[in-house]
């Protein structure tokens, strides 16, 4: 298929406006395939040529004013539209399409739960094609009205409220069948265009004069009912917080939320219908910190609403538009909205932590890429990552802290007044906020957005001879970037010698504050970028890391303990710390721990980098009973049922460090066992699972438990088992459905990659390492780019650590043929797997 080029785009844009899109789909036609029209109704500003795209199992007819089109001139995705004239045009176009088992365009789900069937929509990128033809590009919006035939028991959702228009008798060839009509929506662009039918468990509110409703699959709709307060809360606090803060209204008729299975993202944007993957509807328990990200979520898509839907990118060079605000949005709006209010302890730990990962890798790229870098729609999809969302919202943090809020949100203002319906760029946001200050920021866009990499902040403290009992504090920045920062003054509390108490803070900017001098004794600790206002790696004076390391827990500021561990995790991730050290920290400072998010991201760094990929092999058993211990001492220390997430966090992690399967093959046989946990579906699969990978259960077993839990998730947990187990014949079993089952979901190849490699079993499959590169580059060709993708995050040789590794890797890389986005993650994946090698020799 072709990509559609900046370029083509631009000249399309200059010659077309499209009015209105009305699509007419039918979902009673078979398992496979769906009917699909649409009448475009479009103006030529001049006279020339053009194409529509689409993606068609099969093209029956396209009418361009009355008059029949070539349906054979259709080539790749491209229907040529020649010789139009000057003026208005209508165009019809009748395809049959075929659903999706990947996530992309019009995906169909069957329940294995009830045999309920689901479909919807992810238009995102090209994948609208894959639903009805499209003139499909951002900065071509246009008003979009849905016209649905659906299995008689089904409700239809799409971006405007739907309304059942008419019933359909069954006859000898048909079902059944209800038809469905959305209102029309206002300009938007076709990535944004979404449906989602199927028979719906349905929760309808009102809320500031508008419906608001929450949906989900039948089978899980005891889960959602039991959250159901939860979620329209924070969607009703999050949607009050944006009408304060933003001088535009909410600019459409209705906001749903369907949570949907099998979904690629998170969630999904689409205006009036919010699309999210149905994982958020806890079948099990789960953390406040879990909680805390569905809630981010809602607010980020929210935030959508604004930056992205009213005012769309241009073209994807400025995603960051999208990603970065919403980002931003989302945690600060959650923060300032809701009763999560430690919201950026989190944002730092782990959002923060993706970002850094990122930007060090050979394919980092600016928050915002000159437009020339990003040439097509295939190298658009290779910029949604750590960059945009992360890098980008902490920018936009520093922004803030900077230009000043007030400043901020008129700029913002300013830029949805200017823009809304409609398109925009960076430099049209820049000019939108230097109507409202004096300060530069085009110079700050310059090199905030436009440069790659992460700044390091170094302190050097001396004495200072001539101030009595004084020090003089020199940061040294490697980088270009100004920085807002604030720096913690910390010396130890004289009631409690294990506590730190700051006793200043300073506000500097770097550079013109890289000197000053202070009064008083030298402090135990100094922090730069405390409360992590900035974007840079922070590095600790000799006499602060010797602090930090006996007595980091003793700090009293989650968000600033959250710097100090990004701090040390880069270190070990740039081999300035042994692995072992931070390990011993967290040993010592977990069990003091009360933030959720902490302790989960140290834990995750430890379990998943540390433990299995910096540590020889011969040491992984050692790293995994530290954590065991960690995890008991926390497991005492919560006794009381006082800390639930942290229980939970403990459990788990038992769980996933287990090296002997005695203890939790016991609590998986008795869940009444002394001192073992209270299962639920997700501990069962997850105690499972690590028995799978011990060789301590059978086929046998995992066919039990899915008699047990028939559900997708419990579909998935056997799949994840299947391939764990240790065995030649389960490995070939599992490789043959990865790479050569075509019918696989991609949750399914998900799970089943997930289980494949595992670092105890690295000499069994240890033939499948060269096999992985040719195979996963054909399977990319085969099945596309959301296969493609996960194959490179999920089915990649992680824990083959060697250079063998490394060049077979580098080898398949001078391949032209591999799809952008597979080469994406595989140049990831050995930038990752490179830095794994050096960390562990060094």
């Amino acid at each position: 298929m072709s990509a559609l080029t900046r370029n083509e785009a631009r000249t399309r844009a200059q010659l077309l406006d499209v009015h209105h899109y009305a699509v007419t789909l039918d979902l009673t036609t078979g398992d496979e395939t769906f009917d699909s029209s649409v009448d475009i109704r479009f103006t030529a500003r001049s006279a020339g040529d053009t194409f529509v795209e689409l993606k068609p199992e099969h093209l029956k007819s396209a009418l361009l004013d009355g008059e029949p089109l070539p349906v054979t001139t259709l080539q790749d995705n491209r229907l040529p539209l020649a010789g139009l004239t000057e003026g208005p045009h209508e165009l019809r176009i009748d395809t049959r399409m075929r659903y999706s088992r990947t996530g992309e365009g019009l995906h169909r789900f069957t329940d294995p739960a009830d045999g309920e069937t689901y479909v919807y929509s992810q238009m995102f990128m090209d994948d609208v094609q894959r639903v009805f033809a499209a003139f499909d590009q951002p900065d071509l919006k246009a008003v979009f009205e849905f016209t649905v035939t659906a299995p008689e028991h089904w409700t239809v959702l799409a971006n405007g409220i739907t309304t059942r228009t008419g019933e359909r008798a069954a006859d000898a060839d048909r079902p059944a069948a209800g038809t469905w009509h959305s209102a029309p929506t206002p300009l938007i662009s076709t990535y944004l265009a979404a449906v989602a039918a199927g028979p719906w468990h349905s929760i309808h509110t009102r809320h500031a004069g508008l419906p608001f409703g929450i949906h989900c699959r039948q089978s899980l709709a005891p889960h959602m009912d039991t959250d159901a307060e939860e979620i329209l809360s924070i969607t009703k606090a999050c949607f009050d917080r944006y009408q304060e803060k933003f001088t535009e209204p909410y600019p459409f008729d209705s906001y749903d939320q369907a949570f949907v299975p099998e979904f690629n993202a998170g969630a999904m944007e689409n205006p009036g219908l919010v699309t999210f993957r149905d994982e958020f509807i806890y079948r099990s328990a789960v953390t406040d910190t879990e909680r805390q990200t569905r809630a981010m979520v809602i607010a980020h898509e929210m935030a959508h609403m604004w930056f992205g839907d009213l005012v769309t990118l241009a073209w994807f060079d400025d995603i960051w538009l999208n990603e970065s605000f919403a980002e931003y949005m989302g945690y600060q709006t959650l923060t300032e909205a809701t009763r999560f209010t430690d919201t950026w302890t989190d944002f730092g730990v782990t959002r923060k932590a993706w970002g850094y990962d990122a930007d060090q890798r050979p394919s980092t790229h600016p928050v915002a890429p000159d437009p020339d870098d990003v040439p097509d729609t295939a190298s658009a999809l290779l910029n949604f990552d750590g960059i945009s969302y992360a890098k980008g919202a902490s920018a936009l943090r520093q922004l803030v802290a900077w230009l000043g809020e007030k400043d901020f949100l008129a700029g913002i203002n300013t830029h949805f007044a200017r823009h809304k319906f409609a398109n925009a760029s960076l430099a049209d946001f820049v000019n939108s906020l230097a109507a409202h200050t004096e300060r530069d920021v085009h110079a700050w866009a310059d090199i905030w957005l436009r440069t790659t990499g992460i700044d390091t902040l170094t302190p050097e403290i001396e004495e200072n001879p001539e101030t009595p009992a004084g020090w003089t504090l020199t940061i040294d920045r490697t980088g270009t970037r100004p920085h807002h920062i604030a720096v913690g003054v910390y010396d130890r509390d004289s009631a409690d010698g294990r506590a730190l108490e700051r006793t200043e803070l300073l506000h500097l900017d770097i550079p013109s504050d890289e000197v000053l001098s202070v009064s008083g004794p030298r402090p135990a600790l100094l922090l730069l970028n405390d409360t992590d206002l900035t974007y840079a790696k922070v590095r600790l004076d000799e006499t602060s890391v010797e602090t930090v390391l006996r007595g980091l827990s003793g700090i009293p500021d989650p968000l600033t303990r959250a710097v100090v561990w990004n701090s040390l995790r880069d270190m070990v991730r740039d081999g300035e710390l042994d692995p072992h050290d931070y390990l011993t920290t967290a040993e010592a400072h977990l069990p003091e721990e009360h933030d959720l998010a902490i302790v989960q991201g140290v834990i995750t760094f430890a379990r998943t980098q540390i433990a299995v990929r910096y540590l020889a092999p011969e040491q992984r058993t050692a790293a995994l009973a530290t954590l065991t211990t960690i995890a008991r001492d926390l497991l005492r220390r919560t006794e009381d049922g006082s800390e639930p997430g942290l229980r939970l966090t403990a459990v788990r992690t038992l769980v996933d460090s287990a090296t002997q399967p005695d203890t939790i093959a016991a609590w998986l046989a008795d869940d009444s066992v002394p001192g073992g946990p209270e299962l639920d579906p997700e501990l069962r699969w997850r105690i499972l699972a690590r028995l799978s990978v011990l060789g301590a259960v059978d086929e046998t077993a995992i066919d039990a438990a899915l008699a047990a839990d028939p559900s997708a998730t419990g579909q998935e947990g056997a799949a994840r088992c299947r391939a764990a187990l240790p065995t030649p014949e389960a490995k070939a079993a599992a490789w043959n459905r990865l790479f050569h089952d075509d019918t696989l979901s991609n949750y399914l190849f998900s799970a089943t990659a997930q289980g494949f490699w595992q670092p105890e079993q690295t000499d069994l499959v240890r033939e499948y390492v060269p096999r992985y590169y040719p195979e996963a580059v054909a399977l990319g060709a085969r099945r596309g780019p959301a296969i493609a993708e996960a194959a490179g995050r999920w089915a990649f040789p992680v824990y083959a650590i060697d250079d063998s590794n490394l060049q077979a890797g580098h080898t398949c890389l001078e391949s032209p043929d591999i799809l952008p986005l597979l080469r994406r993650k595989l140049i990831d994946q050995l930038d990752d797997l490179a830095r794994a090698l050096r960390v562990r020799t060094n």
